[in-house]
């Protein structure tokens, strides 16, 4: 009995010491909690440490520009901060001359090189002391949305040339602001703009980085909105204003090899001075040739856009046994003398009898005396008094007669005061009809005398 309990008591301390073993050691809820908090803050030191580094970076270099803001050396130079509103803008002084073509120079719209002004948020224009130099960049044709954009949407909306092309815009990307105002010289794009999302261009101009040392803020500029179109299109297209010598497709609505341009060439109106002096002499008969397929608005377009030609300096002389009459280049009365009466732009003619004399002067226009020099033209009268009033004679004053006779002017009688006949002829012209004499070559507005 005595062993019995003895082995029984052994196994007794055997459990109870197990007991205390298991309950000295750590559950497994505290050994996980104790592996997570371990990494969390490892990781939030991971996490944290460039946070620092950003702070302590950001405040030692606020410290240095603090401490030398107001150093003289022009090699340092301090950005404005963001979100500054603008002190000055920059402005395109004028619109651009269309339409443009890839390797054509762009000008503006009197032919000029661009130039870019320096103003204040009233427009007026700015002069500083320190020149400002620019980046002239292209843009999306669609920025901006608004009136106003900042500076990193203007970063942001400048267009790159395509992967294996040249630069988009080729040139005098660089330019400086002198007192106010920098001129762009040559520059042109390399790439049409028919691949990005809004098919058009903008030329933009931004102060930049480190450009200036003024200490203000300057917004940036930007042009309208053009289509570039690639080069080969420029041969087809059209020119604004257009010259004399122009063939005539170069017109808005007359298309090259198109069924205008046949009919008006078989009929031998290759130029736009064809064009213009069959449209004073004769209108009904160029609306004749063109045809029913131009309709009135198309015909008011090509009319208009020849209209805006140049004419120049020229005048032509046409001569008759009783007359003399100086025309533009398209057929324009300029001055006329019948029977060695002058007529200038203030007097009225016999419409009918000068309407046959221009038509005439239009038939054998290559035989007409040409002049350059517009002045002494105008101012001749005496001269061509002297050459006329010698050679006449009572025999032409009764041709003359015989002439406004004819064209049911003036009675059977014989009337010697043939400024009298004339002016008679006027007064019974019908209301609402005269002819428009120009005292000058006009070159905008081309009046149809008939």
């Amino acid at each position: 009995m005595a062993g019995k309990r003895l082995f029984q008591d052994l196994d007794s301390d055997q459990e109870n010491k197990s007991d205390k073993r298991i309950k000295s050691l750590p559950s497994l809820s505290s050994v996980l909690g104790a592996f997570i908090t371990e990494n969390t803050m490892k990781n939030f030191s991971s996490a944290l440490e460039p946070v620092l580094r950003k702070v302590v970076r950001q405040e030692v270099e606020y410290g240095i520009s603090k401490r030398f803001r107001f150093s003289r050396s022009s090699s340092f130079r301090l950005e404005a901060p963001e979100n500054t509103t603008p002190t000055f803008k920059l402005m395109f002084r004028k619109n651009l001359m269309k339409p443009i073509f890839t390797g054509s120079k762009i000008s503006d719209v009197d032919n000029n090189q661009l130039e870019i002004i320096l103003v204040d948020d009233s427009n007026n224009p700015v002069t500083l002391d320190r020149p400002i130099k620019l980046d002239i960049v292209a843009l999306h044709g669609d920025f901006p949305s608004g009136d106003k954009w900042s500076s990193d949407e203007f970063d942001s909306n400048i267009v790159k040339e395509r992967d294996g092309k040249r630069p988009l815009l080729a040139g005098d990307v660089s330019v400086t602001v002198r007192n106010g105002v920098a001129t762009i010289g040559e520059i042109e794009f390399t790439d049409n703009s028919s691949w990005i999302r809004s098919r058009r261009f903008r030329i933009g101009a931004r102060v930049a980085k480190g450009g200036s040392d003024q200490g203000v803020t300057v917004c940036e500029a930007m042009t309208e909105a053009i289509v570039v179109r690639d080069h080969r299109g420029e041969l087809y297209k059209k020119h604004h204003p257009p010259m004399l010598e122009d063939e005539v497709w170069r017109l808005e609505k007359i298309g090259k090899d198109g069924a205008f341009h046949k009919k008006l060439s078989s009929n031998q109106i290759k130029t736009v001075q064809d064009f213009l002096k069959l449209s004073v002499v004769d209108p009904e008969e160029l609306r004749q040739i063109l045809g029913p397929g131009m309709s009135d608005k198309m015909w008011e377009v090509a009319l208009k856009h020849a209209r805006e030609c140049i004419l120049g300096n020229k005048l032509y002389i046409s001569k008759g046994p009783n007359y003399i009459m100086i025309l533009n280049p398209i057929c324009e009365v300029m001055k006329a003398m019948i029977d060695g009466h002058d007529f200038s732009s203030q007097e009225a003619l016999n419409q009918r009898y000068v309407k046959d004399l221009v038509r005439e002067a239009y038939l054998k226009w290559d035989l007409l005396e040409e002049r350059t020099n517009e002045a002494a033209l105008l101012t001749q009268g005496d001269e061509l008094d002297q050459q006329y009033a010698a050679g006449q004679s009572h025999y032409q004053n009764m041709e003359i007669n015989r002439s406004y006779q004819q064209n049911g002017y003036v009675q059977e009688s014989l009337v010697t005061n043939n400024l009298a006949i004339v002016n008679e002829g006027y007064i019974t012209t019908p209301p609402g009809i005269g002819i428009c004499f120009t005292g000058s070559s006009s070159q905008n507005n081309h009046i149809n005398p008939f």
